[in-house]
């Protein structure tokens, strides 16, 4: 499988497992190792997560995991966020949702993401959503400080805006290496509002969460994307979901897709998506029928 240099140091599979929803199946250290098998049988070595995932309970989860199979660590790279504070799990004393990038939160989160999973490094830290409290001086030092700890081997950001990426940026001096941002077929509004055009000119990939939509794709076989898609899929020999996911491959943006299924029979078939060629003319095919509407 393709990967991504998103450092002279750090490389990602150019598809991603994602582990947002790994509670809601068998998530005994057994079976998800198997899934991570499913994963890196197909060249999959990259694992996203967050602090929050699973009422904060995912993290710890995946340490169970390479607890039981210790030769996992040494085969992945982790992705991990933190700065969201929910009422629930660990911080269900709080009384009102909120967003937290002061340097204790940030420190604290690192530790007990290291100490949850079982690792001794972060490959990638990602700050989940920007904050409007934030002091970017702060922010940007602890990040920097993390790095240059080695406990996070490079850091970047998630759901921000361009205006949020060059803020954060401006006060540190490691790079902000992605930004995983929504994006898909049906969600396709960061190809045209300045989200991509920022990160091509920066020569930054995006990692695009809910890549198939959040199931949106599926909800009607009659529509023209679904048929579109469909016929498309039955063309290449795969099903209609690779072909959504091989649209965004085909970008010149160099996207990492997210895939977050539990099932571990559409786990064994996520690379699909890498064996579809996706031309120009199809891409724009693809675009017109999710908006409704030709180009101008």
């Amino acid at each position: 499988m393709e990967r991504i240099n998103l450092t002279d140091q750090l490389d990602f599979s150019r598809l991603v497992y994602g582990m947002w929803r790994v509670k809601d199946d068998d998530h005994t250290p057994a079976y998800l190792s198997k899934k991570i098998r499913a994963c890196l049988e197909q060249g999959i070595t990259t694992i996203d997560q967050a602090d929050i995932y699973g009422g904060y309970s995912a993290e710890k989860i995946l340490g169970g995991a390479l607890q039981f199979d210790s030769s996992l660590r040494g085969q992945i790279e982790i992705v991990t966020k933190c700065d969201i504070v929910a009422p629930i799990g660990k911080y269900d004393d709080r009384r009102v949702k909120h967003y937290d990038t002061s340097r204790a939160h940030i420190q604290a989160s690192v530790e007990s993401s290291l100490k949850d999973m079982a690792i001794d490094h972060i490959d990638l830290l990602l700050i989940h959503r920007p904050d409007p409290f934030m002091d970017h001086h702060e922010t940007g030092g602890v990040l920097d400080d993390l790095v240059k700890s080695g406990k996070v081997r490079a850091v970047g950001v998630s759901n921000f805006k361009p205006h949020d990426m060059e803020l954060l940026g401006s006060a540190m001096s490691s790079p902000l290496v992605t930004n995983q941002i929504e994006l898909s077929v049906t969600s396709n509004q960061a190809f045209t509002n300045g989200d991509i055009a920022y990160l091509q000119k920066h020569g930054i990939s995006a990692m695009a969460w809910s890549p198939l939509g959040g199931g949106s794709l599926f909800q009607d076989k009659q529509k023209p994307l679904y048929k579109t898609l469909e016929a498309l899929a039955q063309t290449n020999s795969v099903d209609v979901g690779a072909i959504a996911v091989a649209w965004l491959l085909a970008h010149p943006a160099k996207i990492l897709p997210v895939m977050g299924t539990n099932n571990i029979d559409r786990i064994r078939s996520l690379s699909d998506a890498t064996k579809v060629e996706i031309d120009r003319q199809t891409w724009f095919e693809i675009f017109e029928k999710a908006n409704g509407a030709a180009v101008p």
